[in-house]
């Protein structure tokens, strides 16, 4: 499985970030994303969150999409 981060400065003042599938060609259901004050910030997140998802592939976890845990929520 090969990740993706990306981070967008999308206001004078917040930054996004999210984890998504390189292969992915449109980035609306990502893995994980977090909405920061910072770029350091957003930067600091993905990386800890790249790193936990990591893990959960090496223990043969496949994570969830944004949209499949909404599903599995309600």
């Amino acid at each position: 499985m090969k990740l993706k981060v990306r981070v967008v400065h999308y206001r004078h003042d917040r930054w996004y970030a999210d984890i998504d599938d390189a292969e992915d060609r449109q980035p609306d259901d990502p893995f994980w994303y977090a909405d920061c004050r910072t770029q350091a910030e957003a930067i600091a997140l993905a990386c800890a969150e790249l790193a936990a998802l990591d893990q959960r592939v090496a223990a043969g976890t496949v994570p969830p999409r944004l949209s499949e845990t909404r599903v599995e929520a309600a």
